[in-house]
Parts: structure tokens; sequence; C-alpha cells
């Protein structure tokens, strides 16, 4: 039985579980979700009543949360091909990483993203200020730290990259990355160049009209 991923192409932390399904090139059944009575959502509902995605499903194992998703995967494939290394040490930077990207990357981007969709009187300006200033501060911070490396955490892709892809993306349609932050910069063009990425972007492509923001001037990501 193929394995079996829930998603929305959009979704950026789908999009993170689908790119490590590229990088790998492992075969999988993808299960877009649609509208709430779709075969595909009520199917999500019973293997995860919060409805969070994406999910994989693998015959008798479902595996919750993208991060977790990239490393189940990871186990059927060579070390040396794996996006976590085994060994601890060399992990660690990655994983460090990928939580920067998804807690101070990801969470304000989709604070700023959900504000929009409330109605005028229910909306949270200091909140959204918050999340806007918390993006100018962590991309600061990512931009010395990619200072001299081809990916996050080295010259290796890796855990930390199939979420970058995305979140900062979407986070610069939110919150400009600054011209100044030039490795920050150059780091997602590379990121937006990358085959697997590039794959996902053009299959979210599609739905990026849903996105309660103005539309973004053409840019070089």
């Amino acid at each position: 039985m193929a394995l079996q991923l829930y998603f929305h192409p959009l979704s950026s932390y789908s999009q993170k579980a689908l790119i490590a399904l590229y990088e790998y090139g492992t075969a999988f059944e993808p299960r877009g979700l649609s509208t709430p009575d779709s075969a595909e959502n009520q199917a999500l509902t019973r293997l995860w009543p919060l409805q969070k995605f994406p999910v994989l499903v693998d015959g008798e194992h479902t595996v919750l949360e993208a991060s977790c998703i990239v490393e189940y995967l990871g186990l059927a494939q060579p070390e040396a091909q794996r996006l976590i290394p085994a060994d601890p040490a060399a992990a660690l930077p990655v994983r460090m990483l990928d939580r920067v990207f998804d807690n101070y990357i990801s969470t304000p981007q989709q604070k700023i993203v959900a504000d929009a969709l409330r109605p005028e009187g229910a909306r949270d300006a200091h909140g959204v200020a918050e999340a806007r200033q918390m993006l100018r501060s962590t991309y600061a911070w990512l931009d010395g730290q990619l200072a001299g490396r081809t990916w996050a955490a080295g010259e290796r892709f890796s855990l930390a990259d199939c979420g970058a892809g995305t979140f900062l993306f979407y986070a610069h349609w939110a919150e400009p990355i600054p011209a100044e932050l030039d490795a920050l910069r150059g780091y997602l063009r590379r990121l937006r160049q990358r085959p697997s990425v590039r794959r996902a972007a053009d299959e979210a492509a599609p739905f990026l009209s849903w996105v309660p923001l103005p539309q973004p001037a053409p840019a070089d990501f």
C-alpha cells in the first residue's frame, strides 16, 4: 500500500512535507483536502480529530506534524541522503533551525494572515505589530547565521530547508525582507530555485489568490 499524504498545496506545512517527498523521490498517494464534507476531509477527521495537516499514513502508521513526517521518511533512506543527519551532533543545528523557522518565521507570518481574515472590529493591531517585529528580528539573526553558507545548517540541504523554502516566501509577502540582508535574500533565492521547492511552489500557485494580503510586486524569489 502506497504512502498517503493528507494535505493542501497552499499550506506551508504541507509544502514542507511535500518538499521532503520530492527530495527523496518517494512515491505517495496525494489525498488533497477540499470541502469539509469531502471523502478526504472525513478521512482526515477520523485519523486526527484536530484536522490539522499534513498527515502521513503508511499502512498502520499515522504520522502527524510536518517535521515528524520528514524524519519518518528519512528512516527508509541511506544515511548520506537523509534530511536529518544520523550523527546527533550534526543533527542538532538542523533541528534547531527547523524550530526557528517554524516558531519565529511561520508562526508570526500566520498571525498576520489570520488577523487579515478577521472582521474589521475584531482585529488585533498590537499582536500584528509584535508579529512583524518578531519577523524583522528573526530576519536579522538569520542573515548573520547564513553568511557563508549554502543551506540553513551548512552545505547539506536538510529538514530546516524544507520548511524555510515556503515559510520565508510567505513571510516576505507579509513583512518584506529588507534589501540589505543579502545573505538571507540570497538563501531564499537558492531555495526557490531548488527543484523540490519549485515543484511545491508551482502546485500552490493556483491558490495564492486566497491569501488575504495584497499581492506582492514581482521579485527575484
